[in-house]
């Protein structure tokens, strides 16, 4: 989006970086779309729309992107973190730890009053950086259609 900055860190050899310049789109869709116990079987198009509407968060090794997140919001009050993944050679270096360090220090995002995200096996790493469950659960309502992609 527009209206967010962009912002590097750089750890040893690893980069993140929001350049959307940068971005190995078929790399993040590879994983996404094809891979993701969330999105797999999400078209190409579909996928496209949802970088182009969000501050994506890189992570390089030199020039090949081996991890990637998304962060849908306003800039002022809410954001959703969503699409979050380190490629598999790479998991256990502590890059997913990094990468949420990088995506809680953007300037952009410092004035937001509520974060959320949904994971079926990372709730460990994501309670490491503050995240809990809902506070108020009967206040949350979703519309879920999870068979869209299959149509």
């Amino acid at each position: 989006m527009s209206h967010f900055q962009t912002a590097r860190w750089q750890q040893g050899a690893f980069e993140v970086d929001t350049d959307p310049a940068r971005l190995d789109f078929d790399t993040a869709y590879d994983f996404i779309g094809r891979q993701s116990y969330w999105a797999a079987g999400m078209p190409v198009e579909v996928f496209r729309r949802s970088v182009e509407g969000a501050l994506c968060f890189g992570v390089y090794d030199g020039a090949r992107m081996v991890g990637f997140a998304r962060v849908i919001s306003d800039g002022a009050t809410i954001a959703y973190l969503g699409d979050v993944f380190i490629d598999t050679e790479y998991r256990g270096r502590g890059l997913s730890k990094w990468l949420l360090t990088c995506i809680h220090a953007h300037p952009d995002l410092q004035s937001l009053r509520r974060w959320m995200l949904f994971t079926a096996d990372a709730h460990g790493l994501y309670q490491q950086f503050g995240w809990t469950p809902a506070a108020r659960p009967e206040r949350y309502l979703e519309r879920l259609n999870p068979d869209v992609y299959k149509r």
